[in-house]
């Protein structure tokens, strides 16, 4: 990253000043609310206000934060899982500025065409279709500037926020999982990793013909530009109500691009929401998903994958004592008899349909944004009343993409046997041959 916007202090002290002025007022809107017994709902909202005015990276933990049921209580977690992830996008003029501070100041030689408005925009950068000198339609991906002082400045305050939190609710400590966070944050800066990353996931999703990953075009590609192919495909939404064939197909693809990686080579996408997905078509028919955005990617410890094996297994078992051993694989300590039926609860809604070997959908009967809340509800009063419990770093991104799939499974209202699905993906599931894929696969994809 270049010295004129790696992490300066002016630009953190500018966002300080910003995050500071909405987080004051949201403090002082609580601490009156608390003396003059006002309903927590307007806190919540004033809270997602707040947030959602300043966009960028504040934002995106705030929403991973909210991902966590155990953290936050029901109202704050809705009010900030509804944040949109868009920004206001950057003018044609701040366009050409920013390439050309990435690719030289004849950058424009080096495209057949570019479109100076953004096809998509995003809390950290913004999208642009365009096409190289070859012909080959791409995809440039465009960081906002000064992103590397936004993110630190928003994290020392998310820092401040969860220690307000802990004091206010000391039973759940989510001083690990802001670490987690605050280091996928730092990654997801960097576009040279992400452009490794996406190599990664096209090697790993290589023979899964429902599964389109983009190539990278590192000739075009910097630590803060990345050029991918341009992949042509309709929006998930679209498809809502298709037939159910279709929407099957469709979720089984979204299942197998988040749960292959994981069972085989101890990887996992953060961040699977809707708008990483996109349909394509093959002779007219649905013919999978185009998988999209690779900032956002954790890799785990082959011990941590066979700790959810584990726990799966351990549930479907009846064992008790291979359970608790899971939650400590896991990262949770200090675990006693309470603490581990109430981490079950939770264990049981989130894999509750893997556990299940029967066509179903993914909840019956519960709308995408009443996904969890329930369960998240229950687990957050058990633990209140049984606690101190510290969320291990692990969990974060793991749950979030249970939230996640969830929804998107709950948005096509598929019916499919996830038991048997899950069960394909852990065919031969052994930890040792995981260790040598994984590590074969990071050193080929220079991770």
């Amino acid at each position: 990253m270049k010295d004129d916007e790696a992490n300066r202090f002016g630009a953190r002290a500018v966002r300080y000043l910003a995050v500071g002025a909405q987080a004051g007022g949201f403090a002082a809107r609580l601490a009156g609310g608390r003396l003059l017994g006002a309903t927590r709902e307007s806190d919540a909202e004033a809270l997602a206000r707040a947030l959602g005015g300043l966009k960028g990276p504040l934002m995106k933990a705030a929403q991973l934060i909210a991902n966590i049921p155990e953290v936050l209580p029901a109202d704050y977690a809705e009010a900030l899982a509804s944040l949109q992830s868009e920004a206001p996008p950057m003018g044609a003029a701040f366009v050409r500025r920013r390439m050309a501070s990435e690719l030289g100041p004849h950058w424009r030689e080096r495209f057949a065409a570019f479109d100076l408005q953004p096809a998509a925009a995003a809390s950290l950068g913004q999208v642009h279709r365009a096409r190289t000198l070859e012909g080959a339609d791409v995809a440039c991906k465009l960081q906002y500037p000064d992103m590397a002082s936004a993110v630190e400045a928003d994290l020392a305050q998310l820092d401040w926020a969860l220690a307000l939190q802990k004091r206010m609710e000391p039973a759940i400590d989510a001083s690990e999982a802001a670490q987690e966070i605050a280091e996928r944050l730092r990654e997801e800066l960097d576009y040279r990793r992400e452009a490794k990353q996406a190599t990664l996931y096209r090697a790993m999703l290589a023979g899964h013909e429902d599964i389109r990953t983009p190539a990278v075009h590192e000739a075009l590609s910097t630590g803060r530009l990345l050029t991918l192919d341009w992949l042509e495909g309709e929006k998930v939404l679209n498809f809502v109500a298709a037939p159910e064939e279709e929407r099957n197909r469709i979720a089984r693809a979204i299942f197998n691009a988040w749960w292959a990686p994981f069972a085989h080579y101890g990887v996992i996408h953060g961040d699977p929401h809707l708008g990483n997905y996109a349909v394509f078509r093959r002779d007219g028919a649905v013919g999978g998903i185009n998988l999209l955005d690779y900032g956002c990617i954790r890799i785990f410890p082959t011990a941590f994958v066979g700790g959810v094996v584990q726990l799966y297994r351990g549930l479907r078992e009846g064992r008790r004592d291979q359970i608790a051993e899971a939650y400590r694989i896991w990262g949770f300590r200090g675990l006693n008899d309470d603490l581990i039926e109430i981490l079950t609860l939770w264990a049981r809604f989130i894999l509750g349909p893997l556990l299940d070997d029967r066509v179903r959908t993914i909840a019956d009967g519960i709308s995408p944004g009443a996904y969890g809340r329930r369960e998240a509800m229950e687990v957050r009063r058990l633990l209140r009343e049984k606690g101190p419990v510290t969320i291990p770093r692990e969990f974060v991104f793991m749950d979030r993409a249970a939230i996640g799939l969830g929804g998107a499974f709950l948005h096509l209202a598929a019916r499919l046997n996830f038991h048997r699905l899950f069960e394909d993906a852990l065919q031969d599931f052994d930890l040792a041959a995981l260790a040598a894929r994984q590590g074969e696969a990071l050193a080929e994809a220079g991770l």
